[in-house]
């Protein structure tokens, strides 16, 4: 059984989530969303809970897909799940530049191999930190994320935006 994980902090999640890992599923029998607190970023907006119960909604219609988070080494993770690919979505050279750096890391330290899948053009502009961002200001996030997203979103920052 061939499977794959789809990393990332997806805080919110966001289409351009979406779109790679709907299109990474019909490759693998199996694709673990791999949901991290990244250290590198600010404090999470979303716990990793919320991050889980949103992914789980808006994956549902995708047979093969499991939510899971976890800390430390994403190869560790990996081997404890018999992951034998790491999928990753590029959006512009900037990412390709960090992402290659990771992969090579990560096929050192493991074995696991890095799938690049680029980006569909309509998400290439796309982060969760510019989401947070409009979100926060009162601006419409609907084209960038899935509804169940938005309405957490909107949830969250209710009050307005900060002072």
């Amino acid at each position: 059984m061939a499977t794959a994980l789809v990393p990332g902090s997806f805080d919110p999640v966001t289409y351009g989530h979406l779109d790679v890992i709907e299109r990474a599923a019909p490759f693998f029998d199996r694709v673990i969303v791999a949901v991290i607190r990244n250290p590198q970023k600010a404090a999470s907006l979303f716990s990793l809970e919320e991050r889980e119960a949103m992914l789980s909604e808006v994956t549902g219609h995708l047979g093969n897909i499991q939510i899971e988070y976890f800390a430390g080494l994403l190869v560790d993770f990996a081997r404890l799940h018999g992951a034998e690919t790491i999928v990753k979505g590029l959006r512009a050279v900037t990412d390709f530049d960090y992402e290659l750096q990771m992969a090579q890391m990560n096929q050192s330290l493991s074995g696991i191999d890095t799938f690049f899948l680029a980006t569909s053009p309509q998400y290439s502009f796309l982060s969760s930190s510019l989401v947070r961002e409009v979100a926060r200001y009162g601006g419409d996030v609907s084209s960038l994320v899935p509804p169940v997203v938005a309405a957490r979103l909107d949830q969250r920052f209710k009050e307005g935006p900060p002072a």
